[in-house]
C-alpha cells in the first residue's frame, strides 16, 4: 500500500532509530528524540481537547526556540495547519496575518505577549491564547497543559496535498500573502536536501535561520529525518554563533548573506577560534563572490548556496561542485559558487525563459526570467486566486527573478524582475554592481536600487556601509566600479548609511532605498 508524503514520516523513523540521542538543545535544556516527541505528543492531544480539528489554523509567534520548534509535529500531526508568524513584524501585521488565516488559536513568545494582547479585541476568531513560556493571566499555559496532557493523541487521516503549513511573505509591496505548501511540497525538499547536502546522524545544527521562514527552509524536519541535533539560537548575532559553533561542536548552519557579511566582519579574537570544517549553506539573496571567498579562505568553512522561494518550499536549484571546480583558483572557485546552480533532484524542472516562452540561450549573458513546475511548487496563495493566477501560469510558477544560464548549464541570477535597471536602453543588473562594490576593502554592505534620471530614465545609486573607522568618497567608489565594470553601470549618486533596511531573514528592502534618497 503506497503511504503520503509527508515530513511526519520523518517523525515516525526518528522515535525508532534515535529515541536515545540528543534532538534539540535550547540553552541548557537538553531533550532526547523520546522527550522531545513525547512533549509533542502531549501538546497534540492538549490541542484536541481545546477542539483544534484537522484543517484547523493554529499560528505561532516564537523565536527559534524549542516550542517552536515542536509546533511543526505537534499541530499537523493532528491534521491542522501551522502558521509561522514573522515576529518582527508590528502588532497591526500579526493581526492581519492571524485574521486572513483564519488562525482558531495563538501561540506566543513571552516577548510578544504585549504585542498580541494590544491587538486581541481585533482577532474576533481566535479561541484560544496560549503563553508558550510563561504563566500569565488571561492566557492559557503552554508547559503547564503539557505537565497535564496524556500522550496519546488521535492521529488525523493525511493525504500529501494536505497543508502543512501556511508561511506568509514578507509584504514588501503589498498585504503578505499566505503561501500554502503541502505535506508533500515539504517532504519532496527535505529529501532533496538530504540528498545534496549529504547529510547524517552526526550533524550538529545551528538554527542561525528563522524557523518561520520557509519553515527554515525544511530543516525542522530534514535534522529530524537524519538523526542529527537542533541547536537553538533566540538571537542572531556573531558573538552568539561564534559561541554556540565552539560550545556544541556545530558541524552546519543555515543564513543569509547578510549574516553571512556579519560573521566575515566580526572581531579577530572570534574568527580565530572558530573550527574549521563547518559547512554554511546560503540562499536569500544572491551572495558576493567576496563574502564567499571570506568565508572559506579565512573560516575554512565550505559554503554551498541554493536557490529558492517561499513559493517553492523553498530549494529548487543547488550550485552543485564539481570535480573540475577542485582545480579552481580560490577567486575563481568563489565566482562559480556565487551561480545559483543547477536543478536539485527532487525539485523538478527550471527554465530561464524570454518574452516569448522560450528557454534563452546558454551563453552567460542572455538575460531571463527563471520559472519552474514540480514537486515543491505551492498549492497557491491561501484565498487569494487572482495572485496565484498570476504567478502560476500553464503549470508553471514564474518566480520573478531574472538570470543568465552560463554553457555548463549553471544559472546565476542578475536580478530581480523588479530591481532590474534600465538606464538609456541598458539593462543594469544591481546585484553585479553590488559584487564589485563588495570586493573593496572598505565596503562592509551595500545595495544597489534604480533611482529616476531625467536623461538616462533610471540610474543607478548606491547605498553603502562602510567598515568602522573606515571613509571613502562618492568618487572613490565610482571609479572603483569604473575599473570593474561599464562604464554605464557606475553609480550615479553614492549614499553613506550606517546600516541598510532588512527583514528578519536578512533581505536588504530595497523598496525602503527606493522610498527618497532623504530618508536613510
Amino acid at each position: 500500500m503506497e503511504m503520503p508524503l509527508t515530513p511526519l514520516e520523518f517523525s515516525r523513523r526518528a522515535r525508532k532509530l534515535y529515541a536515545d540521542r540528543i534532538a534539540v538543545i535550547d540553552g541548557e535544556l537538553r531533550f532526547t528524540y523520546r522527550e522531545f516527541f513525547d512533549r509533542c505528543d502531549r501538546w497534540s492531544y492538549a490541542l484536541q481537547q481545546m477542539g483544534i480539528v484537522q484543517g484547523d489554523r493554529v499560528a505561532y509567534i516564537a523565536p527559534n526556540t524549542h516550542a517552536q520548534l515542536e509546533a511543526f509535529y505537534s499541530v499537523p500531526q493532528i491534521g491542522a495547519i501551522l502558521v509561522p508568524v514573522n515576529y518582527r513584524l508590528s502588532a497591526e501585521e500579526f493581526a492581519y496575518i492571524i485574521n486572513h488565516s483564519s488562525a482558531v488559536a495563538v501561540c506566543v513568545h513571552s516577548d510578544y505577549l504585549a504585542a498580541v494582547a494590544s491587538i486581541k479585541n481585533q482577532l474576533p476568531g481566535v479561541k484560544h491564547f496560549i503563553a508558550l513560556e510563561e504563566e500569565k493571566e488571561g492566557w492559557v499555559s503552554y508547559e503547564k497543559l503539557i505537565k497535564l496532557s496524556r500522550i496519546k493523541y488521535t492521529s488525523a487521516d493525511i493525504q500529501e496535498q494536505d497543508l502543512v503549513t501556511i508561511n506568509y511573505t514578507s509584504g514588501t509591496t503589498a498585504q503578505p500573502k499566505g503561501v500554502m505548501i503541502t505535506h508533500r511540497n515539504a517532504y519532496m525538499n527535505s529529501i532533496g536536501s538530504l540528498v545534496h547536502f549529504n547529510l547524517s546522524v552526526k550533524e550538529r545544527y545551528l538554527w542561525t535561520l528563522p524557523m518561520f521562514h520557509a519553515n527554515g527552509w525544511t530543516f525542522v524536519w530534514t535534522i529530524t529525518a537524519c538523526g542529527g541535533t537542533h541547536v537553538c539560537l533566540r538571537k542572531t548575532d556573531a558573538q552568539s554563533i561564534f559561541h554556540l559553533i565552539k560550545r556544541e561542536n556545530i558541524t552546519l548552519f543555515c543564513a543569509a548573506p547578510t549574516v553571512l557579511i556579519s560573521i566575515v566582519n566580526a572581531p579577530e579574537d572570534l574568527r580565530k577560534q572558530a573550527p574549521a570544517g563547518i559547512r554554511v549553506i546560503t540562499a536569500g539573496a544572491p551572495p558576493a563572490a567576496a563574502t564567499i571567498e571570506r568565508i572559506e579562505n579565512e573560516l575554512g568553512w565550505d559554503l554551498i548556496q541554493v536557490y529558492g522561494l517561499t513559493e517553492t518550499a523553498p530549494f529548487i536549484s543547488i550550485c552543485e561542485a564539481l570535480p573540475e571546480h577542485c582545480h579552481l583558483s580560490s577567486s575563481q572557485s568563489a565566482v562559480i559558487k556565487a551561480r545559483q546552480g543547477v536543478e536539485l533532484i527532487t525539485s523538478g524542472e527550471l527554465m530561464v525563459i524570454d518574452g516569448e516562452d522560450n528557454e534563452v540561450p546558454h551563453d552567460g549573458t542572455t538575460l531571463g526570467e527563471i520559472v519552474t513546475r514540480g514537486n515543491v511548487v505551492m498549492k497557491g496563495y491561501y484565498n487569494d486566486p487572482e495572485a496565484t493566477n498570476k504567478v502560476l501560469v500553464n503549470g508553471w510558477f514564474h518566480t520573478g527573478d531574472m538570470a543568465v544560464i552560463h554553457p555548463d548549464g549553471y544559472i546565476e541570477i542578475r536580478d530581480r524582475l523588479k530591481d532590474v535597471i534600465i538606464s538609456g536602453g541598458e539593462n543594469i543588473s544591481s546585484v553585479e554592481v553590488e559584487s564589485v562594490l563588495l570586493r573593496h576593502p572598505s565596503v562592509k554592505e551595500v545595495a544597489i536600487v534604480g533611482m529616476p534620471h531625467e536623461k538616462w530614465g533610471q540610474s543607478p545609486h548606491a547605498f553603502v556601509v562602510l567598515h568602522q573607522g573606515h571613509s571613502l568618497t562618492e568618487e572613490d567608489l565610482r571609479s572603483f566600479v569604473g575599473q570593474h565594470l561599464a562604464s554605464f553601470k557606475k553609480p550615479q549618486w553614492v549614499t553613506f548609511v550606517k546600516e541598510l533596511p532588512k527583514t528578519a531573514t536578512g533581505k536588504i528592502q530595497k523598496y525602503v532605498l527606493r522610498g527618497g534618497r532623504s530618508n536613510i
